[in-house]
């Protein structure tokens, strides 16, 4: 029975890569978290035997050391991010500690526990061993009208959050070089779905619409994003894991490209709600202005395909917004910062 440890487990993309996880059961899931403004307990209750939650920090290289030794982990899998862009331009330091100091600590305790010598960098390390970094398109840049980022486009990040993920995968490229640590990489285009945390686009134009309050749009609103459902990126980091080639990168998204205010219009149009809500707002620094995911990789060599398309995938996010009240109460109130599983 293999022993994962999923960092970040209990923030929007890691809380349903968590979920997915468990229901395999054959696995012991431990979720590690430190419960920043974007972590929540709510996301991740109700789960069996088979899933442990551990409040924690990836920098706490005493509390990762006491773990390995506790549940002997084969795998770990990197969520723990700080990932808000604009959070990032205010405040970049904790970007750094977390998304490139916590990533080197989680690599360090990696091969300090399944590595029997440390002196040597080419020794091998066990078969089932497996450490994957989660990562992001933006740390390849932005794109013009045309083309597509593939996994050998240069990294070019433009913000202190994007570069902070450039830097980290840079250290799980050069771990597995230098020390042969067995490392993944996967990137992602922007995830959508349910648990988003309402500062992001899709969940924050959801609600005010709901609350019949101003959605605000960076400039004219024609940035352009490629969209993947949540639970489609789960499924391609899964595929990863238990396929993908020791070393290498994969992009994982739906060539499914849309712009930012062309997405408000559409939940405007599916709530019944009018386009006056839109207001127009100073657009940010550095705003990059395309992202578009060449997926060719994975496609061909993994086999993994989407399962939604943004249509579909939309309306079932506004459904579970609608249908989650509590969850939504609870973010907005500032309650989850404080709620606890019952012993």
């Amino acid at each position: 029975m293999k022993s994962i440890l999923i960092t970040g487990g209990a923030g929007f993309i890691g809380s349903n890569y968590v979920r997915k996880k468990v229901a395999q059961k054959n696995c012991t899931v431990v979720t590690l978290d430190s419960l920043t403004y974007a972590g929540n307990l709510h996301n991740i209750e109700g789960l069996p035997e088979n899933h442990i939650f551990i409040e924690g920090n990836i920098c706490d290289n005493l509390l990762l050391n006491n773990l390995f030794d506790e549940y002997q982990f084969d795998t770990v899998i990197n969520f723990a991010a700080e990932s808000h862009v604009d959070r990032s331009i205010n405040d970049p330091t904790i970007f750094v500690k977390t998304n490139v100091m916590g990533t080197q600590t989680l690599l360090d305790i990696c091969r300090k526990k399944w590595h029997n010598d440390e002196s040597k960098t080419d020794s091998q390390y066990p078969d089932n061993v497996r450490f994957l970094q989660v990562s992001t398109d933006e740390v390849y840049g932005t794109l013009g009208k045309e083309g597509k980022f593939t996994e050998k486009t240069p990294l070019s990040p433009n913000s202190p959050y994007s570069s902070s993920k450039a830097s980290a995968d840079l250290f799980v490229r050069a771990y597995n070089k230098t020390y042969g640590l067995p490392c993944v990489i996967t990137r992602c285009s922007n995830n959508y779905g349910p648990n988003q945390f309402p500062e992001k686009l899709i969940p924050l134009t959801i609600l005010n619409s709901i609350n019949n309050k101003k959605i605000p749009i960076y400039g004219d609103g024609s940035q352009i994003r490629d969209w993947i459902y949540v639970g489609d990126h789960c499924e391609g980091i899964d595929t990863v894991l238990n396929k993908g080639q020791t070393g290498e990168v994969y992009n994982i998204g739906c060539e499914n490209e849309w712009k930012n205010i062309d997405i408000v219009k559409l939940i405007l149009d599916e709530l019944d709600k009018p386009e006056t809500l839109i207001e127009y707002v100073k657009d940010r620094p550095g705003h990059d202005t395309r992202y578009a995911i060449d997926n060719r990789k994975i496609y061909s060599e993994l086999g993994w395909k989407p399962k939604y398309n943004f249509e579909n995938g939309i309306k079932e996010t506004i459904k579970w917004y609608l249908d989650n009240g509590d969850w939504i109460n609870s973010i907005q109130s500032g309650e989850y910062r404080t709620y606890r599983f019952n012993d």
